[in-house]
């Protein structure tokens, strides 16, 4: 039986840390009993996306999804895409097989694996119409900078994932990395911004309010929104 990955691709810097977490005896049953059916294993070799959701549709990937609140309540309301959630922390990958579980999610697939190495590897090119990255590590101290996801080459690598007109999506509560995802961005020649001369995005209305963002939003953290398009 197949189960979620413990470790990484082989990579010089990860933009993430992977923490242990308690797993509760409800996440340890899903990962258990659900993930053969909704969980994707990582494999070198690219996924048949139409013959894993048994259907062609709207294709959209969440990066990080922490506890799955986000990624569970779009699969929810929009049945006509498909959702494919990429996280490496079992606890998350638990709690939103839950989730697929009691809303009887059809549309949500799972790879629990380093997103680089999942587009690297099983994201075939042109196939993905959104790619969602909400509220990455921000890695605020300097030092820690080359740890921060967006980088151009990851940038790069997104962009050929996505299909023309495809709309990659962030958000951050921290202003610098907020400043320098907008520089990185914008010096990829493929994608535009589709705020263009405003530079951030109102908050989409479509966006599921996880438990990390209301904390946020308690601890009076301001949030900016960006949306890039494949030219």
């Amino acid at each position: 039986m197949d189960k979620p990955s413990q470790t990484g691709h082989a990579r010089t810097v990860r933009s993430f840390v992977t923490r242990a977490g308690r797993v509760t005896a409800a996440q340890k049953r899903a990962l258990v009993e659900l993930w053969p059916r909704f969980g994707v294993a990582f494999e070198s070799q690219l996924l048949d996306l139409d013959a894993l959701f048994g259907r062609r549709a709207p294709r959209v990937m969440e990066i990080g999804f922490g506890n799955g609140d986000h990624v569970a309540a779009i699969a929810k309301a929009h049945p006509q895409c498909d959702y494919l959630g990429v996280e490496v922390h079992r606890p998350g990958v638990g709690r939103l097989l839950l989730a697929i579980e009691e809303h009887a999610l059809t549309n949500l697939r799972i790879v629990c694996h380093d997103a680089v190495a999942v587009l690297e590897q099983q994201i075939p090119p042109r196939s993905l119409d959104e790619v969602l990255i909400l509220f990455p590590d921000p890695w605020p101290k300097k030092r820690h900078h080359k740890r921060r996801l967006i980088q151009a080459p990851f940038v790069a690598l997104l962009a050929d994932r996505l299909k023309r007109g495809g709309v990659l999506r962030l958000a951050t509560d921290w202003q610098p990395y907020a400043e320098q995802m907008l520089e990185v961005l914008d010096a990829d020649p493929q994608l535009a911004n589709v705020a263009a001369h405003e530079r951030y995005m109102p908050r989409p209305a479509q966006r599921a309010r996880t438990r990390f963002e209301q904390r946020g939003e308690r601890l009076g953290h301001a949030v900016w929104d960006l949306a890039y398009r494949l030219s």
